[in-house]
Protein backbone atom coordinates (compact mmCIF):
# COMPACT_ATOMS: atom_id res chain seq x y z
CA UNK A 1 0.00 0.00 0.00
CA UNK A 2 1.44 3.69 -0.61
CA UNK A 3 2.39 5.87 1.96
CA UNK A 4 -0.99 7.72 2.72
CA UNK A 5 -1.21 11.44 2.09
CA UNK A 6 -1.58 13.38 5.35
CA UNK A 7 -2.30 16.69 6.76
CA UNK A 8 1.22 19.40 6.29
CA UNK A 9 0.36 21.20 9.18
CA UNK A 10 -1.76 21.22 12.46
CA UNK A 11 -3.22 24.89 11.63
CA UNK A 12 -4.03 23.59 8.40
CA UNK A 13 -6.08 20.57 9.69
CA UNK A 14 -7.93 23.32 11.69
CA UNK A 15 -9.07 25.44 9.01
CA UNK A 16 -9.41 22.48 6.46
CA UNK A 17 -11.84 21.13 8.96
CA UNK A 18 -13.30 24.41 10.19
CA UNK A 19 -14.31 25.12 6.14
CA UNK A 20 -15.54 21.73 6.20
CA UNK A 21 -18.09 23.14 9.04
CA UNK A 22 -18.51 26.71 7.69
CA UNK A 23 -20.86 26.51 4.69
CA UNK A 24 -23.42 28.40 3.64
CA UNK A 25 -25.64 27.41 6.25
CA UNK A 26 -23.63 29.58 8.67
CA UNK A 27 -24.68 32.66 7.07
CA UNK A 28 -27.94 31.60 5.04
CA UNK A 29 -29.71 28.52 7.31
CA UNK A 30 -28.70 29.56 10.82
CA UNK A 31 -30.33 33.45 9.91
CA UNK A 32 -33.42 31.93 8.65
CA UNK A 33 -33.63 28.94 11.58
CA UNK A 34 -33.36 31.62 14.04
CA UNK A 35 -36.05 34.22 12.45
CA UNK A 36 -38.37 31.30 11.99
CA UNK A 37 -38.04 29.96 15.50
CA UNK A 38 -38.84 32.82 17.51
CA UNK A 39 -35.06 34.61 17.39
CA UNK A 40 -33.40 34.41 21.19
CA UNK A 41 -35.96 31.65 22.31
CA UNK A 42 -33.97 29.95 19.73
CA UNK A 43 -30.87 30.54 20.88
CA UNK A 44 -31.44 28.80 24.08
CA UNK A 45 -31.97 25.07 23.04
CA UNK A 46 -29.24 25.73 20.53
CA UNK A 47 -26.84 26.08 22.42
CA UNK A 48 -27.36 23.36 24.59
CA UNK A 49 -27.30 20.83 21.70
CA UNK A 50 -24.60 22.55 21.04
CA UNK A 51 -23.12 21.00 24.31
CA UNK A 52 -25.21 17.60 24.39
CA UNK A 53 -24.78 16.36 20.61
CA UNK A 54 -22.58 19.24 18.64
CA UNK A 55 -19.31 18.33 20.84
CA UNK A 56 -19.84 15.04 21.77
CA UNK A 57 -20.28 13.63 18.46
CA UNK A 58 -17.77 15.96 16.85
CA UNK A 59 -15.35 14.06 19.49
CA UNK A 60 -16.70 10.52 18.25
CA UNK A 61 -16.49 11.49 14.74
CA UNK A 62 -12.71 12.36 14.89
CA UNK A 63 -12.36 9.58 17.07
CA UNK A 64 -13.75 7.01 14.62
CA UNK A 65 -11.89 8.73 12.10
CA UNK A 66 -8.65 8.51 13.27
CA UNK A 67 -8.78 5.01 14.16
CA UNK A 68 -10.53 4.13 10.78
CA UNK A 69 -6.95 5.65 9.02
CA UNK A 70 -4.75 3.62 11.21
CA UNK A 71 -5.81 0.34 8.81
CA UNK A 72 -5.76 2.32 6.17
CA UNK A 73 -9.18 3.28 5.37
CA UNK A 74 -10.31 6.95 5.04
CA UNK A 75 -14.71 6.42 4.47
CA UNK A 76 -17.42 5.04 6.63
CA UNK A 77 -17.76 1.47 5.20
CA UNK A 78 -14.18 0.56 6.21
CA UNK A 79 -14.35 2.16 9.76
CA UNK A 80 -17.40 0.83 10.65
CA UNK A 81 -16.10 -2.82 9.50
CA UNK A 82 -13.23 -2.33 11.63
CA UNK A 83 -15.38 -1.48 14.90
CA UNK A 84 -18.00 -3.81 14.11
CA UNK A 85 -17.59 -7.09 13.20
CA UNK A 86 -20.53 -7.64 11.56
CA UNK A 87 -21.38 -8.03 7.65
CA UNK A 88 -24.29 -5.52 8.28
CA UNK A 89 -21.21 -2.63 9.34
CA UNK A 90 -19.89 -2.04 5.99
CA UNK A 91 -23.55 -1.46 4.34
CA UNK A 92 -24.32 0.66 7.23
CA UNK A 93 -21.37 2.68 6.37
CA UNK A 94 -22.63 3.36 2.98
CA UNK A 95 -24.62 6.66 4.23
CA UNK A 96 -21.30 8.21 4.68
CA UNK A 97 -20.83 7.59 0.88
CA UNK A 98 -24.66 8.20 -0.56
CA UNK A 99 -25.01 11.28 1.70
CA UNK A 100 -22.15 13.51 1.12
CA UNK A 101 -21.79 13.37 -2.62
CA UNK A 102 -25.52 13.50 -3.00
CA UNK A 103 -25.04 16.54 -0.62
CA UNK A 104 -22.43 18.08 -3.55
CA UNK A 105 -24.79 16.76 -5.79
CA UNK A 106 -27.20 20.00 -5.18
CA UNK A 107 -24.66 22.08 -2.91
CA UNK A 108 -22.03 22.68 -5.54
CA UNK A 109 -25.45 24.37 -7.54
CA UNK A 110 -26.24 26.77 -5.10
CA UNK A 111 -22.80 27.48 -3.99
CA UNK A 112 -22.26 28.08 -8.16
CA UNK A 113 -25.57 30.61 -7.26
CA UNK A 114 -22.90 32.60 -5.52
CA UNK A 115 -20.49 33.09 -8.05
CA UNK A 116 -22.65 34.38 -10.63
CA UNK A 117 -24.01 36.66 -8.15
CA UNK A 118 -20.77 38.11 -7.38
CA UNK A 119 -20.41 39.35 -10.73
CA UNK A 120 -23.61 40.02 -11.56
CA UNK A 121 -22.98 42.81 -8.59
CA UNK A 122 -20.06 43.62 -9.46
CA UNK A 123 -21.11 44.59 -12.74
CA UNK A 124 -24.46 45.69 -11.38
CA UNK A 125 -26.54 43.74 -13.75
CA UNK A 126 -29.57 44.14 -11.52
CA UNK A 127 -28.81 47.51 -9.91
CA UNK A 128 -32.13 49.59 -9.43
CA UNK A 129 -34.20 46.90 -9.02
CA UNK A 130 -34.17 47.18 -5.24
CA UNK A 131 -37.37 45.26 -3.82
CA UNK A 132 -37.41 42.23 -2.86
CA UNK A 133 -40.22 41.22 -5.02
CA UNK A 134 -37.97 42.30 -8.29
CA UNK A 135 -34.85 40.34 -7.29
CA UNK A 136 -37.14 37.54 -6.88
CA UNK A 137 -37.77 37.68 -10.44
CA UNK A 138 -34.24 37.98 -11.29
CA UNK A 139 -33.57 34.71 -9.38
CA UNK A 140 -36.12 32.78 -11.02
CA UNK A 141 -34.54 33.88 -14.25
CA UNK A 142 -31.51 32.75 -13.61
CA UNK A 143 -32.92 29.32 -12.01
CA UNK A 144 -34.43 29.32 -15.76
CA UNK A 145 -37.93 29.28 -14.73
CA UNK A 146 -38.55 32.75 -14.72
CA UNK A 147 -41.06 32.44 -18.06
CA UNK A 148 -40.38 33.95 -21.41
CA UNK A 149 -41.42 37.46 -20.19
CA UNK A 150 -38.40 37.35 -17.19
CA UNK A 151 -37.10 40.79 -18.08
CA UNK A 152 -33.39 39.38 -16.64
CA UNK A 153 -32.73 35.98 -18.93
CA UNK A 154 -33.79 34.43 -21.30
CA UNK A 155 -32.34 30.89 -20.42
CA UNK A 156 -30.62 28.85 -18.39
CA UNK A 157 -27.04 29.48 -19.79
CA UNK A 158 -25.62 31.57 -17.08
CA UNK A 159 -26.57 29.37 -14.33
CA UNK A 160 -24.97 26.55 -15.99
CA UNK A 161 -21.68 28.36 -17.06
CA UNK A 162 -21.36 29.00 -13.52
CA UNK A 163 -21.71 25.58 -12.27
CA UNK A 164 -19.46 24.11 -14.55
CA UNK A 165 -17.02 26.96 -13.27
CA UNK A 166 -17.66 25.92 -9.77
CA UNK A 167 -17.49 22.01 -10.08
CA UNK A 168 -14.33 22.67 -12.22
CA UNK A 169 -12.82 24.38 -9.61
CA UNK A 170 -13.58 21.61 -7.07
CA UNK A 171 -12.46 18.87 -8.83
CA UNK A 172 -9.37 20.68 -9.94
CA UNK A 173 -8.34 21.20 -6.09
CA UNK A 174 -9.44 17.44 -4.79
CA UNK A 175 -6.90 15.94 -7.51
CA UNK A 176 -4.10 17.70 -6.24
CA UNK A 177 -4.80 15.71 -2.27
CA UNK A 178 -5.25 16.61 1.00
CA UNK A 179 -2.00 18.34 1.91
CA UNK A 180 -1.49 19.79 -1.98
CA UNK A 181 -4.84 21.28 -2.13
CA UNK A 182 -7.50 20.97 0.10
CA UNK A 183 -5.34 21.92 3.10
CA UNK A 184 -3.89 25.27 0.26
CA UNK A 185 -7.16 26.02 -0.37
CA UNK A 186 -8.35 25.87 3.34
CA UNK A 187 -4.99 27.79 4.69
CA UNK A 188 -6.43 31.11 2.61
CA UNK A 189 -10.03 30.42 1.91
CA UNK A 190 -10.73 30.67 6.01
CA UNK A 191 -8.82 33.53 7.11
CA UNK A 192 -10.48 35.77 3.50
CA UNK A 193 -13.56 34.43 4.88
CA UNK A 194 -13.63 36.25 8.14
CA UNK A 195 -12.19 39.12 6.66
CA UNK A 196 -14.91 39.66 4.22
CA UNK A 197 -17.35 38.71 7.05
CA UNK A 198 -15.87 41.01 9.59
CA UNK A 199 -16.14 44.33 6.92
CA UNK A 200 -19.70 43.09 6.62
CA UNK A 201 -20.58 43.11 10.25
CA UNK A 202 -18.84 46.40 10.70
CA UNK A 203 -20.80 47.77 7.84
CA UNK A 204 -24.55 46.50 8.96
CA UNK A 205 -23.40 47.83 12.22
CA UNK A 206 -22.99 51.08 10.98
CA UNK A 207 -26.66 50.79 9.41
CA UNK A 208 -28.23 52.33 13.04
CA UNK A 209 -32.13 53.20 12.53
CA UNK A 210 -31.75 54.15 8.63
CA UNK A 211 -34.77 55.82 8.27
CA UNK A 212 -35.54 57.81 11.29
CA UNK A 213 -38.99 58.22 10.90
CA UNK A 214 -39.25 54.70 11.90
CA UNK A 215 -36.70 53.51 14.55
CA UNK A 216 -37.64 50.51 15.22
CA UNK A 217 -36.27 50.04 11.83
CA UNK A 218 -33.03 49.72 13.04
CA UNK A 219 -29.91 46.93 13.05
CA UNK A 220 -30.64 47.41 17.30
CA UNK A 221 -34.07 45.85 16.99
CA UNK A 222 -32.72 43.15 14.70
CA UNK A 223 -30.06 42.21 17.20
CA UNK A 224 -32.23 42.09 19.97
CA UNK A 225 -34.65 39.90 17.81
CA UNK A 226 -31.89 37.58 17.93
CA UNK A 227 -30.22 37.63 21.23
CA UNK A 228 -33.05 38.49 23.22
CA UNK A 229 -34.23 35.30 25.24
CA UNK A 230 -37.84 34.46 25.38
CA UNK A 231 -38.43 32.42 27.71
CA UNK A 232 -42.35 31.51 26.92
CA UNK A 233 -41.54 29.75 23.79
CA UNK A 234 -39.35 27.35 24.94
CA UNK A 235 -42.02 25.02 25.87
CA UNK A 236 -42.59 24.46 21.93
CA UNK A 237 -40.91 20.98 21.01
CA UNK A 238 -40.52 22.26 16.92
CA UNK A 239 -37.87 25.10 18.39
CA UNK A 240 -35.84 22.62 20.34
CA UNK A 241 -36.18 20.05 17.49
CA UNK A 242 -35.26 23.32 14.85
CA UNK A 243 -32.14 24.01 16.88
CA UNK A 244 -30.75 20.70 16.67
CA UNK A 245 -31.17 20.32 13.16
CA UNK A 246 -28.98 23.41 12.88
CA UNK A 247 -26.17 21.74 14.97
CA UNK A 248 -25.78 19.09 13.12
CA UNK A 249 -26.24 20.87 9.80
CA UNK A 250 -24.04 23.55 10.67
CA UNK A 251 -20.82 21.49 12.25
CA UNK A 252 -21.28 18.94 9.15
CA UNK A 253 -22.40 15.99 11.32
CA UNK A 254 -23.65 12.79 10.28
CA UNK A 255 -22.39 13.35 6.55
CA UNK A 256 -18.78 11.27 6.64
CA UNK A 257 -16.85 14.09 6.17
CA UNK A 258 -15.37 14.85 9.37
CA UNK A 259 -14.55 11.07 9.94
CA UNK A 260 -13.01 11.54 6.44
CA UNK A 261 -10.55 14.19 6.94
CA UNK A 262 -9.90 12.82 10.73
CA UNK A 263 -9.07 9.78 9.20
CA UNK A 264 -5.47 11.53 7.47
CA UNK A 265 -4.31 12.17 11.24
CA UNK A 266 -1.29 10.04 12.73
CA UNK A 267 -2.41 7.77 15.49
CA UNK A 268 -0.99 10.18 18.24
CA UNK A 269 -2.26 13.41 17.12
CA UNK A 270 -4.53 15.10 19.43
CA UNK A 271 -8.08 15.12 18.71
CA UNK A 272 -9.66 16.44 21.85
CA UNK A 273 -8.74 20.30 21.31
CA UNK A 274 -8.09 19.99 17.75
CA UNK A 275 -11.86 19.11 17.72
CA UNK A 276 -13.33 21.79 20.19
CA UNK A 277 -11.17 24.38 18.09
CA UNK A 278 -12.90 23.09 14.83
CA UNK A 279 -16.50 23.27 16.75
CA UNK A 280 -15.46 26.98 18.18
CA UNK A 281 -14.18 28.33 14.84
CA UNK A 282 -17.47 27.12 13.11
CA UNK A 283 -19.67 28.62 16.25
CA UNK A 284 -18.07 32.10 15.77
CA UNK A 285 -18.65 32.31 12.69
CA UNK A 286 -22.51 30.97 12.73
CA UNK A 287 -23.93 32.73 15.48
CA UNK A 288 -21.12 36.02 15.99
CA UNK A 289 -20.33 36.80 12.41
CA UNK A 290 -23.66 35.01 10.48
CA UNK A 291 -26.04 36.12 13.35
CA UNK A 292 -25.01 39.91 12.91
CA UNK A 293 -25.46 39.89 9.03
CA UNK A 294 -28.44 38.78 7.32
CA UNK A 295 -31.56 39.23 9.68
CA UNK A 296 -30.48 42.85 11.65
CA UNK A 297 -29.62 44.23 8.20
CA UNK A 298 -33.16 43.32 7.17
CA UNK A 299 -34.83 44.56 9.66
CA UNK A 300 -33.23 47.65 9.62
CA UNK A 301 -34.95 48.45 6.13
CA UNK A 302 -37.92 46.43 6.60
CA UNK A 303 -39.16 46.01 9.79
CA UNK A 304 -39.14 42.82 12.00
CA UNK A 305 -42.41 41.16 10.83
CA UNK A 306 -41.83 41.89 7.32
CA UNK A 307 -38.03 40.45 7.82
CA UNK A 308 -39.54 37.33 9.96
CA UNK A 309 -41.81 36.83 6.37
CA UNK A 310 -39.07 37.50 3.83
CA UNK A 311 -36.74 34.95 5.70
CA UNK A 312 -39.38 32.11 5.45
CA UNK A 313 -36.70 30.64 2.56
CA UNK A 314 -32.85 30.75 2.94
CA UNK A 315 -32.26 31.45 -0.79
CA UNK A 316 -34.83 34.17 -0.78
CA UNK A 317 -33.21 35.27 1.79
CA UNK A 318 -29.78 35.63 0.36
CA UNK A 319 -30.35 35.89 -3.52
CA UNK A 320 -33.09 37.96 -3.21
CA UNK A 321 -33.61 40.12 0.14
CA UNK A 322 -29.59 40.87 0.71
CA UNK A 323 -29.08 42.05 -3.36
CA UNK A 324 -32.26 44.23 -2.82
CA UNK A 325 -30.61 45.88 0.37
CA UNK A 326 -27.23 46.33 -0.86
CA UNK A 327 -29.06 48.60 -3.15
CA UNK A 328 -30.08 50.89 -0.29
CA UNK A 329 -26.89 52.13 1.08
CA UNK A 330 -23.50 53.89 0.19
CA UNK A 331 -21.05 52.04 -1.73
CA UNK A 332 -23.55 48.99 -1.68
CA UNK A 333 -22.53 47.45 -4.89
CA UNK A 334 -19.12 47.10 -3.21
CA UNK A 335 -20.45 45.44 0.01
CA UNK A 336 -22.71 43.14 -2.13
CA UNK A 337 -19.53 41.92 -3.87
CA UNK A 338 -17.85 40.97 -0.58
CA UNK A 339 -21.00 39.05 0.64
CA UNK A 340 -21.55 36.80 -2.63
CA UNK A 341 -17.50 36.66 -2.66
CA UNK A 342 -18.12 35.48 1.06
CA UNK A 343 -20.53 32.82 0.26
CA UNK A 344 -18.69 31.15 -2.78
CA UNK A 345 -15.74 30.72 -0.23
CA UNK A 346 -17.82 29.26 2.61
CA UNK A 347 -19.73 27.02 0.09
CA UNK A 348 -16.24 25.76 -1.41
CA UNK A 349 -14.54 24.71 1.55
CA UNK A 350 -17.81 22.81 2.30
CA UNK A 351 -18.41 21.13 -0.90
CA UNK A 352 -14.33 19.90 -1.01
CA UNK A 353 -14.88 18.04 2.17
CA UNK A 354 -18.27 16.49 0.75
CA UNK A 355 -16.77 14.62 -2.00
CA UNK A 356 -13.99 13.50 -0.47
CA UNK A 357 -15.13 10.46 1.09
CA UNK A 358 -16.08 9.04 -1.86
CA UNK A 359 -13.21 9.95 -3.69
CA UNK A 360 -10.76 7.79 -1.17
CA UNK A 361 -13.23 5.42 -1.67
CA UNK A 362 -12.14 5.04 -5.13
CA UNK A 363 -8.46 5.56 -3.96
CA UNK A 364 -8.64 2.61 -1.22
CA UNK A 365 -10.82 0.01 -2.40
CA UNK A 366 -10.07 0.03 -6.24
CA UNK A 367 -6.81 1.92 -6.59
CA UNK A 368 -7.91 4.97 -8.69
CA UNK A 369 -5.14 7.37 -8.61
CA UNK A 370 -6.00 10.63 -7.08
CA UNK A 371 -6.86 12.53 -10.29
CA UNK A 372 -8.92 9.55 -11.64
CA UNK A 373 -10.98 9.62 -9.00
CA UNK A 374 -11.76 13.21 -8.58
CA UNK A 375 -12.50 13.31 -12.36
CA UNK A 376 -14.95 10.22 -12.02
CA UNK A 377 -16.67 12.21 -8.76
CA UNK A 378 -16.88 15.13 -11.37
CA UNK A 379 -18.31 13.17 -13.54
CA UNK A 380 -20.85 12.06 -11.60
CA UNK A 381 -22.32 15.18 -10.13
CA UNK A 382 -22.52 16.84 -13.22
CA UNK A 383 -24.61 14.43 -14.59
CA UNK A 384 -26.89 13.86 -11.76
CA UNK A 385 -27.03 17.56 -11.04
CA UNK A 386 -28.64 18.43 -14.40
CA UNK A 387 -31.98 17.52 -12.87
CA UNK A 388 -31.48 19.58 -9.95
CA UNK A 389 -30.72 22.40 -12.52
CA UNK A 390 -33.54 22.09 -14.53
CA UNK A 391 -36.27 20.77 -12.39
CA UNK A 392 -35.12 23.08 -9.43
CA UNK A 393 -38.52 24.87 -9.44
CA UNK A 394 -40.47 21.43 -9.19
CA UNK A 395 -38.63 20.40 -6.08
CA UNK A 396 -36.04 17.86 -7.19
CA UNK A 397 -33.16 20.21 -5.39
CA UNK A 398 -35.38 20.30 -2.36
CA UNK A 399 -35.96 16.80 -2.11
CA UNK A 400 -32.30 15.82 -2.29
CA UNK A 401 -31.52 18.09 0.74
CA UNK A 402 -34.37 16.83 2.76
CA UNK A 403 -33.31 13.64 2.81
CA UNK A 404 -29.58 13.61 2.48
CA UNK A 405 -28.53 17.18 4.00
CA UNK A 406 -31.45 17.03 6.84
CA UNK A 407 -33.25 13.40 7.66
CA UNK A 408 -30.16 11.58 6.65
CA UNK A 409 -27.60 13.20 9.07
CA UNK A 410 -29.65 12.33 12.40
CA UNK A 411 -30.28 8.91 10.85
CA UNK A 412 -26.49 8.00 10.26
CA UNK A 413 -25.42 10.06 13.44
CA UNK A 414 -27.38 8.05 15.45
CA UNK A 415 -26.05 4.69 13.44
CA UNK A 416 -22.80 5.69 14.45
CA UNK A 417 -23.56 6.98 18.38
CA UNK A 418 -24.97 3.70 18.68
CA UNK A 419 -22.00 1.56 17.44
CA UNK A 420 -19.31 3.93 19.33
CA UNK A 421 -20.93 3.66 22.55
CA UNK A 422 -22.67 0.65 23.09
CA UNK A 423 -21.08 -2.05 19.94
CA UNK A 424 -17.28 -0.99 20.00
CA UNK A 425 -17.71 0.13 23.26
CA UNK A 426 -17.37 3.00 25.57
CA UNK A 427 -14.70 2.14 27.36
CA UNK A 428 -12.17 1.37 24.09
CA UNK A 429 -13.66 4.48 22.54
CA UNK A 430 -12.91 6.78 25.40
CA UNK A 431 -9.06 5.65 25.35
CA UNK A 432 -9.34 5.91 21.99
CA UNK A 433 -10.86 9.52 21.97
CA UNK A 434 -8.32 10.32 24.50
CA UNK A 435 -5.20 9.18 23.35
CA UNK A 436 -2.33 11.91 22.42
CA UNK A 437 -5.00 14.63 23.91
CA UNK A 438 -3.87 18.04 24.48
CA UNK A 439 -6.80 18.85 26.75
CA UNK A 440 -8.28 16.80 28.99
CA UNK A 441 -11.47 15.76 28.08
CA UNK A 442 -14.44 16.59 31.26
CA UNK A 443 -15.50 12.98 32.53
CA UNK A 444 -19.14 13.93 32.29
CA UNK A 445 -19.02 13.21 28.37
CA UNK A 446 -18.46 9.75 28.94
CA UNK A 447 -22.01 9.48 30.75
CA UNK A 448 -23.28 12.10 28.24
CA UNK A 449 -21.64 10.02 24.90
CA UNK A 450 -23.15 6.83 25.99
CA UNK A 451 -26.81 7.97 27.45
CA UNK A 452 -27.65 11.72 27.18
CA UNK A 453 -26.67 11.99 22.90
CA UNK A 454 -27.79 8.42 21.73
CA UNK A 455 -31.48 9.09 24.37
CA UNK A 456 -31.54 12.83 22.47
CA UNK A 457 -31.65 11.60 19.32
CA UNK A 458 -33.39 8.89 19.37
CA UNK A 459 -35.90 11.06 20.34
CA UNK A 460 -35.68 13.51 17.69
CA UNK A 461 -36.12 10.71 15.02
CA UNK A 462 -38.67 8.94 17.00
CA UNK A 463 -40.53 12.52 17.13
CA UNK A 464 -39.74 12.37 13.16
CA UNK A 465 -41.34 9.36 11.75
CA UNK A 466 -44.63 9.77 14.03
CA UNK A 467 -45.41 13.41 13.18
CA UNK A 468 -43.69 14.16 9.75
CA UNK A 469 -42.01 10.93 7.72
CA UNK A 470 -46.05 9.82 7.14
CA UNK A 471 -46.48 13.09 5.06
CA UNK A 472 -43.32 13.19 3.75
CA UNK A 473 -43.03 9.92 2.44
CA UNK A 474 -46.90 10.51 0.47
CA UNK A 475 -45.72 13.58 -0.41
CA UNK A 476 -49.05 15.21 1.54
CA UNK A 477 -47.35 18.84 0.76
CA UNK A 478 -46.47 18.80 -2.83
CA UNK A 479 -48.30 19.86 -5.81
CA UNK A 480 -49.25 17.16 -7.88
CA UNK A 481 -47.25 18.62 -10.97
CA UNK A 482 -44.48 18.07 -9.19
CA UNK A 483 -45.11 14.51 -7.68
CA UNK A 484 -42.95 12.55 -10.58
CA UNK A 485 -39.92 15.21 -10.37
CA UNK A 486 -39.92 14.53 -6.31
CA UNK A 487 -40.76 10.76 -6.46
CA UNK A 488 -37.71 10.78 -9.33
CA UNK A 489 -35.21 12.13 -6.70
CA UNK A 490 -35.83 9.69 -4.87
CA UNK A 491 -35.35 7.35 -7.03
CA UNK A 492 -31.86 8.57 -8.16
CA UNK A 493 -30.64 8.67 -4.17
CA UNK A 494 -32.03 5.10 -3.76
CA UNK A 495 -30.37 3.66 -6.83
CA UNK A 496 -27.84 5.72 -5.79
CA UNK A 497 -27.39 4.12 -2.09
CA UNK A 498 -28.03 0.53 -3.96
CA UNK A 499 -24.85 1.12 -6.46
CA UNK A 500 -22.64 1.49 -3.33
CA UNK A 501 -23.38 -1.17 -1.86
CA UNK A 502 -22.85 -3.70 -4.58
CA UNK A 503 -19.56 -1.78 -4.95
CA UNK A 504 -18.97 -2.56 -1.14
CA UNK A 505 -19.71 -5.83 -1.64
CA UNK A 506 -17.51 -6.35 -4.64
CA UNK A 507 -14.54 -4.81 -2.81
CA UNK A 508 -15.03 -6.41 0.02
CA UNK A 509 -15.15 -9.84 -2.29
CA UNK A 510 -12.04 -8.78 -3.83
CA UNK A 511 -10.13 -7.97 -0.61
CA UNK A 512 -11.62 -11.57 0.85
CA UNK A 513 -10.11 -13.13 -2.87
CA UNK A 514 -6.48 -11.40 -2.35
CA UNK A 515 -6.19 -12.20 1.47
CA UNK A 516 -7.23 -15.99 0.98
CA UNK A 517 -4.43 -16.07 -2.20
CA UNK A 518 -1.87 -14.55 0.07
CA UNK A 519 -2.68 -17.01 3.01
CA UNK A 520 -2.28 -20.12 0.06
Amino acid sequence: MSERDRWATRVGLVLAMAGNAVGLGNFLRFPVQAAQNGGGAFMIPYFISFLLLGIPLMWVEWTIGRYGGRYGHSSLPGMFDKMWKHPAAKYLGVLGLIMPVAVMIYYTYVESWSLGYAIFTATGKYWGNDTAASMGSFLAGYQGWGGPDNPFFSGISWAWLMFIITLSVNVYVLSKGISGGIEVVARYALPALFVLAAILVIRVLLLGAPDPAQPDFSVSTGMGFIWNPQLDQLADPGIWLAAAGQIFFTLSLGMGTIHCYASYLAESDDIALTGLATASTNEFAEVVLGGTLAIPAAVAFFGLDATQELAKDSYNLAFAVMPALFQKFPFGQLFGTLWFGLLFIAGITSSLAQGQPLLSFMQEEYGFTRKKAALVLGLIVFVLCQPVIFFVNHGWLNEMDYWAGTFGLVILATVEIILFAWIFGMKKGWDEMTRGADIRIPLIFRFIITWVTPLLLLIILGRWAILELPGKLMMTDVAEVDKPYVLGARLVMLAGFVALCLLVRHAWKKRERAESEVEA
